[in-house]
């Protein structure tokens, strides 16, 4: 018999008068059963028997449908809100109780609002670690990817307290050099105070241990070690060790960049960045710190820890210091007072090191051992940079400084230069019919380097030290005074202001002294072969060995001193051979 007709016979049982305890004992269920059967008999006839849900009809602790709305909605508005944050948010409108964090997941995953993926490994399994008070570490590093509208791409220095996740760097430069890093550090250390430690990865701007062929110690290790800070470098490859600076850029990329277009500016993106720090820092609930903000933990530090860093003085490099008077040198309204009270050039006197290799506005100048200890004056403006040994000059740089700059270099020593050289870059982008010039070294194959690129000069200069004067179409290569080849110039006016080396050329339309000559062999049908060009000589001249002048637009074949003939030169090809072979003698 099936189940239903088994509690029929029961109730049936019990309608004729037998007891419910026998009836439960001989169908081995309770009398609460028994009875149970009988009334929904009674209520509903025969199909009150059959099986119903077990499932309750109310639950007291099912959340609510406005609440599940509005997290929906909270949801929907900021999609990178996860359980944790969500759940924050119903907490500050007052919502009670607060949704489980399971809950709210479920929630989310009912409304199609989150895809579940797999589980992730749990934290639990992370060695985590923390500083027990703000201002003992400092990780720093430094990230890409900050676009300008120009196509540009900035680079973002960037540091976060250990403790309390409180961000103290967040400074956008074009090129994330060592001096840049430094000053941004050198700048947030005049702000917050020194930090015990810092955390960095192996990056050259960080650490000089991977230097070739010897480790050296570069400025950023020079500064903690003098402000008695210790370095700390991760291991190779582990970019865990620095989590919470590669987290925040994370929410960088996600939250800021994310959210805006490329920058007309660096000024600009960097005002976009600083409010979005300020918000960061002091309102914006970080869920490691149990969503309070970072701000709150990094005011609660320790006050004597505060008057002990005040009691030591912050040492700097005096070209990283900041200028007297001046509490914001990145700043316009400092800018605008420095170049009101600094010159248009400042000089200021080096001694050349023992290396020979003098370092200064943030360029390397080689300068020879032979000059080690000699004192050199350094001339340098917005846009150029020039080493004089007494009236002498002896190279010329292109930079890029600012008034910032030159009032540091008037802060330590330096005094108003002398008028500019004829030779310094003008200030400004560079006029496009602006001839320079520059000293390049030609290496085995002939080649020498010009804004990142190779340009062939020709294999028989290897090894030589040429002069190369480049005005808007073409590359005139001068060796020891003597023009040798002409060249198409692949740079753009920009690229010639910013060449290493770069000069205006004193005599851009001058001739440049005699022209090469190569020797050539007649062959029998009276032609030769030269830079490219077949040239008819005549048979009356076979066998001859005869001098050709490689002029600019012509050449010219010369015999013994007599001009034979002239012709028009329409390849520009180099010349590989200098001396005649493969003498024959046709006459005999």
């Amino acid at each position: 018999m099936s189940v239903m007709e088994q509690r029929y016979r029961a109730v049936l049982e019990v309608e004729a008068g037998c007891p419910v305890t026998e009836v439960a004992q001989r169908y081995g269920v309770s009398r609460q059963s028994v009875h149970a059967w009988v009334r929904r008999y009674r209520a509903g006839g025969l199909a009150g028997l059959a099986d119903r849900s077990h499932r309750p009809r109310e639950c007291p602790h099912q959340t609510s449908a406005s609440v599940e709305a509005l997290v929906c909605e909270l949801r929907r508005s900021h999609p990178r809100w996860g359980p944790q944050r969500l759940a924050y948010e119903l907490g500050r409108r007052d919502i009670d109780p607060v949704p489980s964090l399971a809950t709210v997941y479920r929630i989310l995953v009912r409304n199609t609002l989150i895809v579940p993926g797999q589980r992730r490994r749990p934290r639990s399994s992370y060695v985590r670690w923390e500083r027990e008070a703000p201002m003992e570490l400092w990780q720093l590093d430094v990230m890409g990817g900050v676009m300008l509208a120009d196509g540009r791409e900035c680079k973002l220095i960037t540091g976060i307290d250990d403790h309390s996740r409180f961000v103290v760097i967040a400074q956008l430069v074009v090129r994330a050099s060592g001096r840049a890093v430094c000053a941004a550090f050198a700048n947030a250390m005049h702000i917050f105070g020194v930090p015990s430690e810092v955390l960095t990865d192996n990056g050259k701007q960080f650490t000089g241990r991977f230097t070739k062929p010897r480790a050296t110690e570069v400025l950023f290790e020079r500064i903690c070690r003098e402000n008695g800070i210790t370095a700390r470098n991760t291991q190779v490859r582990s970019p865990t060790t620095t989590g919470k600076i590669e987290r925040w850029h994370k929410t960088v990329r996600e939250e800021f960049l994310a959210a805006h277009e490329p920058f007309a500016s660096v000024r600009a993106a960097q005002d976009a960045l600083d409010a979005w720090v300020a918000d960061y820092n002091t309102v914006r609930p970080h869920q490691a710190l149990d969503m309070a903000s970072p701000a709150g933990r990094f005011a609660a530090r320790v006050r004597g820890g505060e008057a002990a860093v005040q009691e030591l003085a912050l040492r700097l490099p005096a070209d990283l210091a900041a200028l007297p008077g001046l509490c914001a040198p990145t700043g316009e309204a400092s800018d605008a007072l420095v170049a009101e009270a600094v010159p248009v050039a400042v000089e200021v006197d080096r001694v050349v090191p023992p290396s020979g290799n003098l370092t200064a506005c943030g360029r390397q100048v080689w300068l020879g051992r032979a000059r080690a200890g000699q004192q050199v004056t350094i001339w340098a403006s917005t846009t150029t940079m020039c080493v004089f040994l007494g009236e002498d000059l002896l190279k010329t740089h292109p930079v890029t400084l600012t008034g910032t700059d030159l009032g540091r270099l008037m802060a330590v020593g330096g005094r108003a230069g002398r008028p500019a050289p004829a030779i310094a870059l003008p200030s400004g982008p560079l006029a496009a019919d602006a001839v320079v010039e520059v000293d390049r070294m030609v290496n085995n194959a002939g080649c020498v380097g010009l804004a990142g690129k190779l340009l062939s000069v020709g294999v028989p200069l290897a090894g030589q030290r040429v002069t190369l004067r480049i005005d808007a179409q073409t590359v005139q290569v001068i060796a020891e005074g003597v023009l040798v080849r002409t060249r198409p110039s692949p740079l753009t006016p920009s690229q010639r202001g910013r060449l290493h080396g770069a000069r205006l050329a004193q005599r851009p339309n001058a001739a440049v002294g005699r022209f090469p000559t190569v020797e050539r062999v007649v062959a029998g049908n009276g032609t030769l072969m030269v830079a490219g060009c077949k040239v008819q000589v005549g048979q009356v001249h076979r066998g001859k060995v005869v001098t050709v002048v490689l002029e600019e637009t012509r050449f010219r074949v010369l015999f013994e001193g007599e001009e034979l003939s002239e012709h028009p030169r329409t390849i520009v090809k180099e010349v590989n051979r200098l001396r005649a072979s493969g003498h024959i003698d046709y006459r005999i």
